[in-house]
């Protein structure tokens, strides 16, 4: 579209926690459309990190995954910007939905990588390991930060 921009679709919050980020989260899970397969992999996964954390921290599942999602959260991205026959990687601030949007797609990418016998177990392993602030997607986090910190230089050609 070049004039207007699509207006944004209303998601419904999910049927257990009554909550919309697990809804988008779910959507960005699912495949070809499987969606009650994909809350189910949520719900197994949110039970896994249930039963091996929330004694400890005392939080519940739900609470323990925000946190994660909080934990891999980018601030800062670089992108490329030509400038007289040059290229440069500048440092730009994101907007909150696609802070939103890379955290959770990194935090499914991540756990579909992952060693496990099922998806509820990678993703609940992979949960954990980002509200401990370890495992890749935590990394891949660390790695945008430091190469947005090392082209601080760049930060005037922002546009």
């Amino acid at each position: 579209m070049r004039k207007t921009k699509p207006k944004k679709r209303i998601l419904l919050p999910d049927p257990k926690f009554n909550d919309v980020l697990v809804t988008r989260f779910v959507n960005d899970l699912m495949i070809d459309g499987k969606k009650n397969i994909a809350y189910g992999i949520f719900y197994a996964a949110l039970d896994i990190v249930e039963e091996k954390m929330a004694q400890k921290e005392e939080k519940s599942a739900l609470d323990i995954w925000k946190q994660a999602l909080e934990n891999i959260t980018p601030q800062v991205e670089v992108k490329s910007r030509r400038v007289g026959g040059a290229t440069f990687q500048v440092p730009m601030e994101i907007n909150p939905n696609r802070k939103r949007a890379i955290s959770v797609k990194n935090m499914i990418f991540f756990s579909r990588k992952r060693s496990g016998k099922n998806m509820a177990e990678k993703l609940a392993a992979e949960i954990m390991a980002a509200y401990k602030e370890e495992g890749a997607a935590f990394k891949k986090k660390e790695d945008t930060h430091r190469m947005a910190e090392a082209n601080r230089a760049f930060a005037h050609f922002r546009f």
